[in-house]
């Protein structure tokens, strides 16, 4: 529909990682979602820098991790201060990002006309 998102990202090493990645609207079409995330859990990639964008709505919620829940182990979220969230991108902060990432998860707000 009217709704985007753009994962870009910038990695070393790991080798035939299989990635997936899943875009959503809610029924009522309120909600926006896209998710980035390697399915086995963990991922071996030396992520130097990330960022996810949405277009045609604006980031409620948004939260990434060093480790995706796989074979029993939950999900790791990153520290707080290890990337930022504006209204319509998430991303690693420069300085503070400790290089792993193996999920990302964005809700975002769709613009509707009040009736």
């Amino acid at each position: 529909g009217d709704y985007t998102c753009t994962f870009t990202y910038s990695a070393q090493g790991g080798t035939n990682e299989q990635w997936q990645m899943n875009i959503g609207v809610s029924e009522d079409n309120l909600f926006f979602s896209c998710s980035v995330w390697r399915p086995q859990g963990k991922s071996y990639l030396f992520f130097t820098q990330f960022k996810a964008e949405v277009k045609g709505a604006k980031i409620e919620y948004a939260m990434a991790y060093s480790q995706a829940a796989a074979g029993g182990q939950s999900d790791v979220p990153l520290k707080q201060e290890e990337f930022e969230i504006t209204e319509t991108t998430v991303s690693h902060r420069e300085g503070k990002f400790r290089f792993e990432l193996s999920k990302l998860m964005i809700v975002a707000k769709t613009p509707h006309d009040e009736l």
